[in-house]
């Protein structure tokens, strides 16, 4: 496919700008900014169906939706997980009343969900959780009872879709089933914040007592079939975005290292301009992979670009700086331990990026096995 932008979708681009122009300025609840794209139909656009209060609109106008949202500087997104990955699951596995029950409330931004996949000892390793869930004594669901970590916006969510282990004794990827999990369950659920290097709490632990869930997708025994399906939605149009985010921090490094002087560093040219050149191709990989041209390790390959990519850019954002990116701000208080700036914030974070969504170790493997016919790596007993 010949990916390019007609000049409708540089009409809907001209649209997508103006609306986000009247309607993102001052927007600061995240919860209410959910609603707002709701009702104007911006949630669900690339579901490949509509009726549930979307719209829906071809692949070069999703990419197109994504890149203006990035550039707006609208509030960060608390309902992408059950937009781009739980949604897009539930059309392809879920019944029609799962459906009906769903979708409409994510599309109006009413319902927020988080990701209940990791722990302790199986993060990567996903076929490793211990997470149980037992079947009620009437049969009408489950007591789910373990313990998730890294569950992004869990202090957030009203659902979260729980992978756990519906069959006792059960080992690897048998026995799992992928279940829908309401967290207002007070006594059952608990949500603790991790507070990281940069002294916010983006992620969190979830620790599951005897929670109810009534839904399963996909039935029960099936939840690796389906928890790999909702792991090939997670990297598509959405990485277009990531990269104007990208671009935007890179200018930023470029323009503190003229004020430091530190572009006058050959090598320090030399670094940015290799950043220039690598997130640009990052852009055509990105585009080629959407226009069906990439394989089954191409969101593997993405993900290995973008985080050593995103790490380097954080070492050359305090670099250019020298002395100055060690001292922080003048109004430091025992309230607040400490304060980042962007580019402390950039170098700090960008620490987890080989490591959250697949570690670079986990990338290589399946392009080695999948792509390059390699022998599987030897697994441990469990």
């Amino acid at each position: 496919m010949d990916f390019g932008f007609t000049r409708e979708d540089e009409d809907f681009r001209a649209e997508v700008r103006d609306w986000l122009a009247a309607h993102a300025t001052g927007a600061s609840d995240r919860r209410a900014w959910e609603r707002t794209l709701g009702a104007a139909g911006w949630i669900g656009i690339g579901w490949g169906v509509e009726g549930y209060g979307n719209r829906r609109v071809g692949l070069t106008r999703q990419v197109v939706w994504a890149e203006e949202y990035a550039r707006s500087g609208a509030p960060a997104r608390s309902g992408h997980i059950g937009e781009n990955l739980l949604a897009p699951t539930l059309i392809a596995h879920g019944s029609e009343e799962q459906k009906a029950r769903f979708l409409p409330p994510i599309a109006a931004g009413d319902e927020l969900w988080c990701q209940g996949y990791s722990e302790p000892g199986a993060g990567s390793d996903l076929a490793g959780i211990r997470t149980a869930a037992v079947r009620v004594a009437d049969g009408r669901g489950y007591r789910v009872t373990g313990q998730k970590i890294w569950t992004s916006l869990a202090h957030e969510a009203d659902w979260c879709f729980v992978l756990a282990r519906t069959e006792a004794g059960s080992r690897r990827h048998r026995g799992l089933s992928f279940l829908l999990v309401p967290m207002d369950q007070p006594g059952r659920i608990e949500v603790r914040p991790i507070r990281q290097l940069t002294g916010t709490s983006d992620f969190n632990e979830v620790f599951f007592d005897g929670a109810h869930a009534e839904e399963v997708v996909g039935g029960e025994g099936d939840g690796w079939r389906v928890a790999m399906s909702l792991l090939g939605f997670e990297r598509g149009v959405s990485t277009l975005a990531q990269q104007i985010g990208f671009a935007q921090e890179l200018e930023g490094v470029v323009r503190a290292a003229r004020e430091s002087g530190a572009v006058r560093d050959p090598v320090v040219r030399e670094r940015l301009v290799r950043q220039w050149a690598e997130l640009r191709a990052m852009r055509w990989n990105s585009l080629r992979t959407l226009g069906g041209s990439g394989d089954a390790g191409a969101p593997s390959v993405a993900k290995l670009l973008w985080a050593g990519w995103h790490q380097r850019l954080g070492e050359l954002a305090v670099l250019v700086r020298g002395a100055a990116a060690g001292v922080g701000p003048a109004d430091w208080s025992a309230s607040a331990p400490y304060e980042l700036d962007a580019a402390q914030h950039l170098f700090l974070f960008s620490r987890a990026d080989t490591v959250y969504g697949g570690s670079d170790q986990i990338q290589r493997t399946i392009i080695a096995e999948r792509v390059l016919g390699l022998p599987r790596e030897p697994k441990g007993a469990v």
